[in-house]
């Protein structure tokens, strides 16, 4: 009987280690790999909301009115021989002052996703604009998304070339939504450029590995563990990183950057939580606008006005 036990027992847990395994292969090409449109960065709610359609609305006005635009298209080459690239939108006036986008997961161009950034730092502002393609989207190489930590060493190139480009006097500001959000996030944490003077971080992560067991729990309802762990440690084999590794919420604890978080208290993709464990994190100059009614990526949508003077307001305390 003891025999038959241990036989069974045995059996039982390899069923459950190939189990694990399985489910977390199965994670990390839905989650990571490029091209999978099973996961989106789009609100989760009904698309037929008032919000859903305002923001259809004014993303295609927003990709007409980028079509018109004059870009010029900047490459890079990562430092894992990634090719990379960005569009560039010069102000229609000489300036000092440039922002760079950074946009949401799985986002089908930055020029695309950002549009409606875009033309607010383009039109409102008179700021030049960088819209890089993070790895693993639009026209830049790669084969897996990486959450913002491989990312955040893209955005150290791109900010080197703005100032080789532009010049050593230049200003600049870096601007993320979800995604590219965490990625400036993890931007900060690095040693950068004087230039470089101020953030705006809209509805980020505080963690890779936060973001995916909450999604695990939201679309599946299954724990993190042990699923989490195992794709993390195929991650470390296959990137170099484990998922505890890509976090935005160590990075602010040691930036010294001002951070504007801006994030909507109906946002389903990256839980409002998040934002407040970032605020608190930040040591430095930091300001926090909670979005009432605002979808994950819509403050801008559900409060354009608002949007712009707070962002102004900031830039030009920090700028």
């Amino acid at each position: 009987m003891k025999k038959i036990l241990i036989i069974s027992g045995s059996i039982i847990i390899g069923l459950l280690l190939i189990i694990t395994i399985c489910a977390s292969f199965y994670l990390y090409s839905y989650a990571l790999a490029r091209d999978n449109s099973s996961m989106n960065d789009e609100p989760t709610t009904d698309q037929t909301t008032d919000t859903a359609k305002l923001a259809k609305k004014n993303r295609e006005a927003n990709i007409a009115w980028m079509e018109k635009q004059t870009l010029t298209k900047w490459t890079e080459t990562s430092k894992d021989g990634l090719k990379l690239v960005a569009n560039y939108l010069e102000a229609d006036k000489p300036t000092n002052k440039t922002i760079i986008l950074a946009h949401g997961y799985r986002g089908k161009s930055g020029k695309v996703e950002m549009a409606g950034f875009a033309k607010m730092y383009h039109e409102k502002f008179g700021y030049n604009v960088l819209m890089p393609d993070a790895r693993a989207h639009g026209e830049s190489e790669g084969e897996n998304i990486g959450f913002g930590w491989p990312e955040r060493k893209d955005y150290l190139q791109w900010i080197d070339q703005v100032i080789d480009k532009n010049g050593a006097d230049t200003e600049i500001a870096l601007h993320g939504v979800s995604m590219g959000s965490s990625t400036v996030l993890m931007t900060s944490g690095e040693k950068l450029p004087k230039q470089v003077k101020s953030i705006i971080a809209d509805c980020g992560y505080t963690s890779m590995d936060a973001e995916l067991s909450y999604q695990l729990k939201a679309m599946f309802h299954l724990p993190s563990f042990p699923i989490i762990p195992t794709a993390s440690l195929i991650n470390k084999v296959k990137e170099g990183f484990f998922f505890s590794e890509a976090s935005a919420i160590d990075a602010v604890a040691k930036t010294d950057l001002p951070i504007f978080y801006i994030h909507g208290d109906a946002d389903a993709f990256v839980a409002t939580y998040m934002v407040n464990e970032l605020y608190d994190a930040t040591h430095s100059y930091k300001e926090k606008w909670i979005v009432k009614g605002a979808e994950h990526g819509q403050a801008y949508t559900v409060d354009p006005k608002t949007y712009e003077e707070k962002v102004r307001q900031f830039l030009n305390k920090t700028m």
